[in-house]
């Protein structure tokens, strides 16, 4: 029989992330001292995580973990295989799940292209190409007035690191701008 493994690599018993606390999620400790949860907003959404598909889970944790920083936090194996992986960014509390597909499945996402905040981005990005990581395109002032960098992780996902700033609404208000003027 094939066996399937779940490891959880940093829980620790009676933690909960915090956006787990900021959805509404109260954990109590019951009788049993178990830890029991109760939704008080169950009519809002929160979210979870982003969930991105790839060929090897092993090559992708390897890369958002050691070139990226995010902390690995699940690892589900297959057969001594990961086919899956949940990571926590290093600044925050967001998380993205690596999900192994099939030979036979496309990881192509055409459309979708994952944001990752970082103030030093110059640096951070100085500091990825040493590791000989190729960037799509530098960091670059972009006409909103924040500074994007581009790149792709082994599996062809687009990924934008950026810094708003000081211009972090200036987007937004530029759209209101234009839309006011018809």
């Amino acid at each position: 029989m094939k066996k399937l493994t779940r490891r959880r690599i940093s829980a620790k018993k009676g933690s909960h992330p915090a956006s787990v606390r900021r959805a509404g999620v109260k954990h109590r400790k019951s009788q049993s001292s178990k830890t029991s949860v109760t939704i008080d907003n169950e009519n809002k959404l929160s979210f979870n995580h982003a969930m991105i598909y790839v060929k090897d889970v092993e090559r992708g944790v390897v890369f958002y973990r050691d070139l990226l920083g995010f902390k690995l936090i699940e690892d589900f194996q297959y057969e001594k295989k990961s086919v899956y992986a949940r990571l926590r960014a290093p600044g925050g509390d967001g998380t993205i799940a690596l999900h192994q597909v099939g030979p036979e499945n496309s990881v192509l996402s055409d459309g979708v292209r994952l944001y990752f905040e970082v103030r030093a981005l110059d640096d951070f990005c100085c500091n990825l190409q040493k590791k000989g990581f190729h960037m799509t395109q530098p960091p670059r002032m972009m006409p909103w007035g924040w500074r994007h960098a581009y790149l792709n992780d082994p599996d062809g996902h687009e990924i934008s690191l950026y810094w708003a700033g000081e211009n972090r609404m200036k987007k937004t208000m530029l759209k209101a701008q234009r839309a006011a003027r018809v």
